[in-house]
């Protein structure tokens, strides 16, 4: 029998491969193509008269929000959700080979757990009618009107948008818990994720009635009246509570073995398929059109549906190009990882702020950006903290960013979508406006209020979760990790394999290398 052996080969160069991979990757853009064709029937057949009769040629302008504000929304919900096929590009591209196959299965995984859990209580703790702190109604989707607490868009459709949101926080935090999370625990941490962590947190911010989103709580007097946190579309809610769950994760899991810092003399693991990562991080910004210009969840609004795209544009062009030069000096390299983080932290960082920027805001919040994803990482190395994505440096740190951004660069102009167009009668303004320093304040108290909610709770799970002896514990077995690897360990097949006409030979990529055992330090 042939033993398999280890080949310096990339699969993806193989043509079989690259044939799979983009027929699925066309499907995938030909269902897109479909769900905006739907859209554009939607607005012609609601938005046009058909001139039969007299009364055909008044169109109630009232029957036509709750159609239209509702397909805009489902088809936000489906970009935002085609950014799994993106994550689960880009973090096992960025992974070392053993770890890919783990990778997939997690996204996958978690993707399904999180449909299940918000369906019975997620949505509910986190949209549902109840107080400042938690919602309590709406379990198992329960509700007797067509559409959600007045937005005039269909329950159901909502819902789907916010699973969509909910599904991304889950899989920021695997990103930083690669290459050695058992998979029992992670259907232990993702339950208590998504079923509770960040519905509980974000109900703060954008549920009805939330302290953060509505009063302010305990700090109303330290902002003006009226002046509550802002959040357009996640920056906070979804990115740094991501992050923060995905910190405490990797500091209870420790390192992968083998992995060596950069101050003893190593640094971050290379992209074992940089092509895969480059291509999954594209697809992110591509969805990020649901994510950003979808907050509105109002079609009406098209001047800020307008406004929030190509703030999201600028501000990811921004951080991508400064993080380019800005490794470059250190290294000089065109290095593609950087690069691919510095863009992504743009647009984490603009999410908070996009609808309530002009477009110079937009590219100075993405230059920051780029320069804050490999300080960030700096960080990390320095404190010995093994993040294969960068989800911390991204997610968070951009992400903390954008949300104090919204009390510097919010220009006075905006004020908030409405199912019927934008209201602009209470505007938001920032400090460089002339709006002086209390949204900022409450930016910073909302900033901080969710990091400690998120950090605290997570950290009380994860290394909880690291306690619990067997298999149930949060980190898989090391001779396990150093012997197989995650993806022969958990799932039983490794992500690459060729057929030599005489077995299959299992490929890795320019980066795989056995971990050697733990050092006795």
């Amino acid at each position: 029998m042939l033993m398999p052996t280890r080949l310096p080969v990339s699969a993806f160069k193989e043509r079989e491969v690259q044939k799979r991979f983009g027929v699925v990757l066309a499907g995938k853009m030909g269902g897109l193509l479909l769900a905006a064709g739907v859209i554009v029937a939607a607005f012609y057949l609601f938005g046009q008269t058909a001139g039969a009769t007299a009364l055909q040629d008044t169109v109630d302008a009232e029957s036509l929000i709750n159609p239209l504000n509702t397909v805009w929304v489902l088809v936000a919900a489906f970009l935002v959700f085609f950014m799994q096929a993106g994550f689960m590009a880009l973090e096992a591209g960025f992974a070392r080979s053993r770890e890919s196959v783990n990778v997939m299965m997690e996204c996958i995984f978690d993707t399904c757990l999180c449909g299940i859990l918000y369906w019975a209580i997620g949505f509910a703790l986190e949209f549902g009618i109840g107080n400042s702190i938690i919602g309590h109604s709406f379990f198992f989707l329960n509700h007797d009107t067509a559409d959600y607490n007045g937005t005039g868009i269909a329950f159901y459709a909502f819902v789907l948008f916010q699973f969509a949101f909910a599904d991304t926080a889950s899989t920021i935090t695997s990103g930083a818990m690669i290459g050695r999370t058992s998979f029992k625990g992670d259907i232990l941490y993702s339950i208590a994720v998504s079923g509770l962590i960040y519905p509980i947190t974000v109900h703060w911010i954008w549920g009805p009635g939330g302290w953060l989103g509505n009063t302010m709580g305990w700090f109303n007097g330290l902002v003006p009246d009226g002046t509550v946190f802002r959040d357009f579309a996640g920056s906070t809610a979804v990115h740094t509570v991501g992050a923060m769950i995905a910190l405490m994760g990797a500091l209870a899991l420790g390192p992968r073995l083998g992995r060596v810092f950069a101050r003893d003399g190593g640094g971050p693991t290379p992209p074992h398929d940089v092509n895969i990562a480059a291509i999954g991080a594209v697809m992110l910004w591509f969805g990020w059109y649901g994510f950003n210009p979808g907050s509105t969840l109002s079609a009406m609004d098209w001047e800020g549906i307008g406004r929030v795209a190509i703030n999201t544009t600028l501000a990811a062009s921004a951080g991508g190009l400064v993080a380019i030069f800005f490794i470059y000096r250190r290294t000089k390299k065109w290095d593609v990882g950087s690069t691919i983080n510095g863009f992504l932290g743009g647009l984490v960082a603009v999410t908070a702020p996009c609808y309530w920027i002009n477009p110079l805001g937009a590219v100075i919040i993405g230059a920051v950006a780029g320069i804050l994803v490999p300080l960030a990482t700096d960080l990390l190395e320095h404190l010995r903290i093994d993040d294969p994505v960068g989800a911390v440096p991204v997610h968070g740190a951009c992400g903390i960013w954008g949300t104090l951004a919204v009390g510097l660069f919010a220009t006075g102009e905006f004020g908030i979508p409405t199912a019927t167009g934008a209201d602009n009668s209470a505007p938001i303004t920032g400090l460089f406006f002339g709006g002086g320093g209390g949204q900022l304040t409450a930016q910073v108290i909302g900033s901080i209020a969710a990091m400690l909610s998120a950090g605290i709770l997570s950290f009380l799970l994860m290394f909880g979760l690291r306690k619990i002896p067997g298999s149930w514990n949060l980190r898989m077995p090391h001779d396990a990790e150093i012997e197989e690897g995650i993806d022969l360990y958990a799932h039983g097949l490794p992500a690459y394999q060729l057929d030599t006409g005489l077995g299959l030979v299992t490929v890795a990529g320019p980066s795989e290398a056995r971990a050697p055992a733990p050092s006795s330090d």
